[in-house]
């Protein structure tokens, strides 16, 4: 477990009886999913608070070495490829730090939710299904499933019956359609309940995506 907990943007106050822990993308930061806070139209009484963590600065090889934000080296969008399962593993142990906080700050783990867009919604995956205690749900935006092959062995019974929102653009020219298509089979045949959309849209979010989303965080925190 890393010692310093992630910078991160926060949206609500001490009093929050709920928290959506959502993870940016490859390159951005906290700020990017900072706005749609509002445009989810959640209940002004919901006392739900946001938590959107900056990942550290790293080469990624994927992008010729260059130093960005990212949750994890990113080696290849072939999933069939070599995977940076260390840095992947990493990342979760600092968003599990993340969890364990909001913990100490009164919001129990049933209350939390896990979101990500893209790499961030990789990690947020990964983590929910092996966190050793209930999550309210998962968010998983325009992503796939990392190291599938380890995910029976090593995943979380109190997880199983998690909530699971999963999202991909059809026109999706980074990470294809095909590939959140073929992660929702995979959670789909370890007998996970996934609700999906797809939306005509590239790697991206977009307004009728966002309402479904707030709609979902509104019924899973029975808000």
């Amino acid at each position: 477990m890393t010692e310093k907990l992630l910078d991160a943007v926060e949206i609500g106050d001490d009093a929050a009886r709920a928290s959506v822990i959502w993870l940016h993308g490859l390159g951005a930061d906290g700020n990017d999913f900072r706005p749609i806070v509002p445009e989810l139209r959640l209940p002004a009484s919901s006392g739900v608070r946001f938590i959107f963590p900056h990942a550290p600065e790293q080469p990624v090889t994927l992008n010729g070495g260059m130093v960005m934000r990212a949750w994890y080296d990113l080696i290849s969008l072939d999933r069939s490829g070599r995977q940076d399962e260390a840095g992947i593993r990493a990342a979760a142990d600092r968003v599990q730090a993340l969890i364990e906080r909001e913990n100490k700050r009164g919001v129990p783990d049933e209350r939390i939710i896990l979101a990500g867009f893209s790499q961030g919604g990789a990690v947020a995956l990964h983590l929910g299904l092996r966190h050793p205690r209930r999550l309210a749900g998962i968010l998983a935006l325009s992503t796939y499933l990392p190291l599938p092959e380890t995910v029976a062995a090593e995943r979380s019974a109190a997880n199983a019956e998690t909530p699971i929102f999963m999202a991909h653009g059809a026109m999706d020219p980074v990470l294809e359609l095909r590939l959140g298509e073929q992660s929702r089979q995979e959670l789909a045949s370890l007998g996970y309940a996934v609700e999906w959309h797809t939306y005509p849209m590239a790697h991206a979010v977009c307004m009728e995506e966002i309402i479904a989303v707030g709609e979902w965080i509104t019924a899973t925190f029975k808000v």
